[in-house]
């Protein structure tokens, strides 16, 4: 277990000190805020693609290798920006074009990362795992961007890439230490769109699953604010830059926070409200910063955001691991995985646009109406998650 978090921790800090510094590249090559729109393009399309074929992967071949395959390809990726970056050659067509396959490969390492944690954890052990796991990545969250940044400042992309082809290699290595102990059956047989029809169909037969991941899509999509934030330390806070960054860093604070309590006492009953209430809690933590023009308030509203957050985080993460059987996990994460992106790109694309329309307070404000709506139709319609007491009830069928 410590080998697997380790790798992990290793591989999330490549991957975000990578991403500040491949955003301030291109920025600096083309002073085009749009550029900027395309390197998230670059690796969102291939991960699109490939992310159903690489969950059916998972559950046929041995899924270890295939995450430490992928990291060595994201390493390759590291090493050929390293290589154009001394060379000069870090052209934004040539960046762009290794993002595309570094993008491919972390649609295969998605799916691997959630499916393999239930095959090295008891299943008793399984929640609280699942909790020490997001509260380590979100700390890598955090800590990666100011390294990646102290990095560039020092040794400019040269070093950075480096940085970044080390921690990718040495999560690699770290997964030679992990102990596969609980692996189930693998799948075979049918054809591949056989298999992708069993994981769908095998989703919308459980509603818990169902229910848990759109209900988190849905609340992202419509009520998030993170893409309003350069707007409101402009317009509406007056704090400048410093106070962006404060306001970014509220709710990673908070889910790390939130994630240390969890660990050290894991949720064990009252699973199903206890998730409805930390969406409407974000609701209305989002509606809160909406109409504050005080920065400690709209600082404190998205802290509470953020413990908010990690607790549904938490909890949709440990339903969909205990409702799972392991021979479908790798689809099943993978549709996950996919709903996830898609809240997280296309919730940024709905704030700008209804802050066009609607001014960046009135796009907050919708935004979180939006949520307790969202709350209250999925707890009408999904009563029985709703209901739902402890996690070992999501039990995968026999």
């Amino acid at each position: 277990m410590r080998a697997f978090m380790a790798a992990r921790v290793a591989a999330v800090l490549a991957t975000q000190v990578q991403a500040v510094v491949v955003a301030w590249q291109v920025y600096d090559l083309t002073r085009e805020p749009l550029a900027l729109a395309y390197v998230g393009l670059a690796q969102f399309i291939p991960m699109l693609c490939l992310l159903l074929p690489a969950g059916d992967l998972m559950d046929r071949f041995a899924r270890r290798p295939i995450l430490a395959a992928s990291w060595v390809v994201s390493a390759l990726c590291s090493a050929l920006l390293w290589w154009l970056s001394g060379h000069g050659l870090a052209g934004v067509s040539s960046i762009y074009g290794v993002l595309v396959l570094y993008g491919c490969a972390r649609a295969f390492a998605g799916p691997a990362l959630q499916s393999l944690l239930p095959q090295i954890v008891p299943r008793a052990q399984l929640a609280q795992a699942i909790a020490v796991n997001s509260m380590l990545m979100r700390s890598a969250t955090i800590t990666g961007p100011f390294l990646g940044g102290l990095l560039y400042a020092v040794g400019g992309g040269e070093l950075t890439y480096l940085v970044c082809l080390g921690c990718f290699v040495l999560g690699a290595i770290l997964l030679r230490y992990v102990t596969v102990v609980h692996a189930g059956p693998r799948v075979v047989g049918g054809t591949i769109w056989t298999r992708f029809a069993e994981g769908i169909g095998f989703i919308r037969s459980r509603p818990v699953i169902l229910g848990c991941i759109s209900l988190d899509l849905f609340a992202v999509l419509l009520g998030g604010v993170v893409a309003l934030l350069p707007i409101y330390a402009h317009e509406v806070l007056h704090v400048g830059p410093q106070g962006l960054g404060a306001l970014r860093s509220a709710m990673a604070v908070g889910e790390v926070g939130m994630g240390l309590y969890l660990s050290a006492r894991p949720l064990n009953r009252r699973v199903g409200a206890t998730m409805f209430g930390a969406v409407a809690v974000f609701g209305v933590a989002n509606l809160v910063f909406a109409l504050s023009h005080w920065f400690w308030l709209s600082f404190a509203a998205l802290l509470v955001a953020g413990m908010a957050d990690m607790v549904s985080v938490y909890i949709r993460g440990a339903l969909v691991q205990f409702s799972t059987p392991d021979a479908m996990r790798g689809r099943v994460q993978a549709v996950n995985m996919l709903f996830i992106g898609s809240s997280n790109e296309l919730g940024e694309f709905r704030a700008g646009t209804s802050a066009a329309w609607l001014g960046p307070v009135g796009a907050a404000l919708a935004g979180g109406i939006c949520t307790l709506a969202v709350v209250g139709t999925w707890a009408a319609a999904f009563g029985g998650l709703r209901r739902l007491d402890r996690f070992e009830q999501a039990s995968p069928p026999p």
